[in-house]
């Protein structure tokens, strides 16, 4: 008998989720290819980590469900305490939703292209994940969603790869054409011009999911907000790993959520880098669409996105690029302060022959 005949078929089947490459310790290299925030935490919110690693915090288990950082949040977002839920990360966040919602053999449903991580946990619970496309303009198509009879649906908003938001409306729209759970993912709403938060108040089946590592600058410290009706996040506290968000965390969490303010500088300067930096790639020949979130696909000139990818490499520059069909002509670019920024572009200047 050999290890593998030990593993459950589903593991042994699929593939596991490939994130973003990251850089050996001591490399230097541009980084935009992950979409991180290119700015840190304001002071309030390192001050209040210093803080708490300075106390006894670190000895003593943390609060288990995170209460401090759900009251922080439910006065930020003006809702109630039980409406709140707190992972490590977002991603631990679909994991109790995949937990909770889909057994073995349920059907998982999101429009495609998006985040793959939704494939993924699905596989580990023995669900079926399906994919419909995105409609005209990134629209959703309702009737296709609702007909393969979701246990569960996924919507990103802001998309992930390509960066646009789907109208408010259709979410609302969705969450009553099917009678399953509605997943928002919002880990991009910091930088876009709206979002659905104000929809959980007349949709029950409606669930929002939010994260620190983008517009709060907290990628390391891994944490993530889940909104919904209070009967749903009392069955995802069921399943959460016990102590599953750690002092120091909390502690960061709780500073940002009652100082969201102090974000405003960073998060404005990214929106308007975004848009200098999409006019100045189409200015070189690339397809870029219209940004919500902190990053741009932009489609390369040749159709072919695999050799800019390994020439920025070359030259230090890290994006993200994706081998399937529907991608492989494009790249996916975080947006990054100025210098970053002007730095990626003279590089593509450079691999296009039109400079050093």
């Amino acid at each position: 008998m050999s290890i593998s005949d030990w593993v459950r078929p589903e593991i042994r089947a699929m593939a596991g989720y490939q994130p973003g490459e990251q850089p050996a310790p001591g490399q230097r290299v541009i980084k935009l290819n992950t979409n991180e925030n290119p700015y840190p935490a304001p002071a309030v919110v390192l001050d209040a980590i210093r803080e708490a690693a300075a106390g006894e915090v670190l000895r003593r288990y943390p609060a288990p469900d995170a209460r401090p950082v759900r009251e922080a949040a439910a006065r930020a977002y003006g809702l109630d305490p039980d409406q709140v839920v707190v992972g490590n990360g977002s991603d631990d966040l679909l994991t109790m939703l995949l937990r909770t919602f889909v057994g073995p053999g349920g059907n998982v449903v999101a429009p495609a292209p998006t985040y793959s991580l939704y494939e993924t946990l699905t596989g580990i619970q023995g669900g079926t994940y399906r994919e419909v496309p995105w409609g005209v303009g990134g629209s959703l198509l309702i009737r296709a969603i609702a007909d393969a009879e979701p246990n569960l649906v996924f919507i990103t908003r802001p998309n992930a790869p390509f960066g646009f938001a789907c109208g408010l409306e259709q979410v609302a729209a969705l969450c009553r054409a099917v009678d399953a759970p509605v997943v928002l993912d919002e880990a991009y709403a910091d930088f876009a011009s709206d979002n659905g938060i104000n929809l959980l108040a007349d949709h029950p089946n409606l669930i929002v999911t939010r994260s620190f590592s983008k517009g709060f600058s907290l990628a390391g410290l891994r944490l993530g907000l889940g909104f919904a009706h209070p009967e749903v996040a009392a069955e995802l506290h069921k399943v959460r790993d016990s102590y599953n968000v750690d002092a120091l965390a909390q502690a960061a969490a709780t500073a940002a959520l009652d100082n969201l303010d102090a974000y405003r500088p960073n998060l404005d300067a990214v929106v308007a880098e975004r848009a200098r930096m999409t006019q100045a790639l189409r200015e070189r020949g690339f397809r870029v669409a219209e940004s919500q979130a902190n990053f741009l696909f932009a489609r390369v000139p040749d159709g072919d996105g695999r050799p800019w990818y390994e020439a920025l490499k070359e030259r230090g520059i890290l994006i993200r690029y994706f081998p399937d069909e529907e991608l492989a002509d494009g790249l996916r670019i975080s947006v990054g302060t100025p210098e970053e920024n002007e730095a990626l572009l003279g590089a593509l200047d450079g691999v296009a022959g039109r400079g050093s």
